[in-house]
């Protein structure tokens, strides 16, 4: 799966516990009718992919969605749901110099020596 649209944040890294474990998140906005403020985290060594990012840059990154369950101390089932990036590629939007000028049109003068009365061989 993936996400696109135009960086609105990137986070810092952070990294958790005892063995190290590192997470750096990012917010894409989407550019569609209703624009979504997506949240993208990248984990371990993934974390090291944003580096070269900025706020504004048009953006794809390729997600997984991720679920989890955890029972609470009063026994209640919970779940929670997160979208991992695990690759990001910038979009260059199509600049209007980078396309071949348009050859100019010929001018077609109108057939006039057409027979009304001539049969064609379409059968309608």
């Amino acid at each position: 799966m993936e996400v696109q649209g135009r960086i609105k944040m990137v986070g810092e890294t952070q990294t958790f516990g005892s063995n190290g474990f590192r997470k750096r998140e990012i917010v894409v906005t989407t550019e569609e009718q209703y624009p979504q403020h997506i949240m993208v985290e990248f984990v371990q060594d993934k974390t090291d992919l944003l580096n070269s990012y900025k706020v504004g840059q048009q953006v794809k990154i390729n997600i997984n969605l991720r679920g989890r369950e955890w029972v609470n101390p009063q026994g209640e089932t919970k779940y929670f749901n997160s979208i991992q990036g695990w690759r990001i590629e910038a979009l260059q939007p199509a600049a209007s110099g980078d396309m071949p000028p348009v050859p100019p049109t010929e001018a077609f003068e109108p057939v006039s020596d057409l027979n009304e009365g001539d049969n064609d061989d379409l059968p309608f």
